[in-house]
């Protein structure tokens, strides 16, 4: 299967992005602003994910992203699935993911920490909306950029102030 990537640049940084002929597989912030490689083809779904993009940081809900495809095990594909449904503009701690996981595997208890351990490897970030994660008491991280997870809830009407 053929692979294509591109850089997208956002206020918040350069995201490349990768995707197959199903749909995204990666995105992720890189520290460079390089320009995108040579001889892409904007594929269909490239094309939903920058229009997907463009609306985003309009400061426009989105909507339903491009079709995702994101490497994983069963247990980080199950948070990620969870993460997605947490709507636009809304948080919601990793005890109450754990908690949401736990009920749906039947079981009576879910560790947050493996919860935060998942949405570390999350690897399309904000199309799987990881930074709509937080702590209990605060901000949580966030790819060792909590200044960006600020930002991106801000960008979506979350009050900030509120997480510390």
């Amino acid at each position: 299967m053929e692979r294509y990537a591109i850089h997208y640049n956002t206020p918040l940084g350069t995201l490349a992005l990768t995707a197959d002929d199903r749909g995204i597989t990666s995105a992720a912030f890189i520290n460079s602003t390089a320009p995108t490689p040579p001889n892409i083809s904007l594929t269909p779904v490239l094309r939903q994910a920058i229009q997907w993009l463009d609306d985003y940081f309009s400061g426009s809900d989105p909507g339903d992203p491009p079709p995702l495809y994101p490497a994983g095990t069963a247990f980080q594909q199950q948070v990620w699935q969870l993460a997605q449904k947490i709507p636009y503009g809304c948080t919601l701690s990793y005890g109450a993911l754990a908690n949401q996981l736990a009920a749906a595997r039947g079981i009576p208890k879910m560790s947050a920490q493996a919860i935060g351990g998942a949405m570390k490897r999350n690897p399309i970030v904000l199309f799987i909306p990881c930074h709509r994660v937080v702590a209990a008491n605060g901000l949580g991280g966030y790819f060792a950029h909590p200044e960006r997870k600020r930002a991106l809830l801000a960008l979506e009407g979350v009050d900030v102030r509120l997480l510390g």
